[in-house]
């Protein structure tokens, strides 16, 4: 406020912006501990009322930090990854450096990690294959199954139409053999 006046007294512009009296930062950036959770109310429609205003009630992304509120996921991202932010939590935008022995570890638990998810995935895949390959074994058994049944159901009317009928033993017994076909 008082800079302003005395801009003002210099006849210049006042300047716009409010600026928070912050502390310089005092740490590196560091890893958020939990996630932002950006998409836990994606492909959800919401019904929400704007009394007007600003603050935690209004529909969107909101920083307690800052007390601003952000309309979607892009400018939020945007707002907690910027340096304001960052100051505001205490932090500047420099990463600390790591050493030799940090990124060596680093990368034999990445191997390590790869290696498990790469034997896992044989694993799947040989026991998937050996489980697909059942499943068609028990699918021909049960056709063979089901053929067989079919053609013993088959013989079994053939046979009872080729067994004599009664009637057909009293036309031989009167010498009638048939009117000359051989089909039955």
């Amino acid at each position: 406020m008082q800079e302003n006046e005395e801009r003002m007294k210099q006849g210049k512009r006042p300047k716009k912006g409010v600026k928070k009296d912050l502390p310089k930062p005092t740490e590196l950036m560091k890893a958020r501990e939990g996630p932002l959770e950006l998409d836990k109310n994606l492909g959800k429609t919401m019904v929400v009322q704007n009394p007007g205003g600003r603050g935690p009630g209004q529909p969107g992304f909101y920083c307690e930090t800052c007390n601003r509120t952000y309309k979607d996921s892009v400018g939020y991202l945007d707002h907690i990854n910027s340096r304001a932010h960052l100051r505001a939590l205490g932090q500047s935008t420099k990463i600390e450096r790591s050493t030799v022995e940090q990124v060596r570890a680093r990368i034999a638990m990445l191997r390590e990690k790869t290696k498990e998810a790469s034997s896992a995935k044989a694993f799947d895949f040989d026991k998937r294959l050996a489980e697909i390959k059942s499943k068609e074994e028990t699918l021909r058994q049960e056709k063979k199954e089901q053929k067989k049944a079919e053609k013993e159901k088959a013989r079994l009317e053939l046979m009872k139409d080729l067994a004599p009928e009664a009637d057909d033993e009293m036309a031989k017994f009167m010498g009638f053999g048939g009117f000359g076909s051989t089909k039955k």
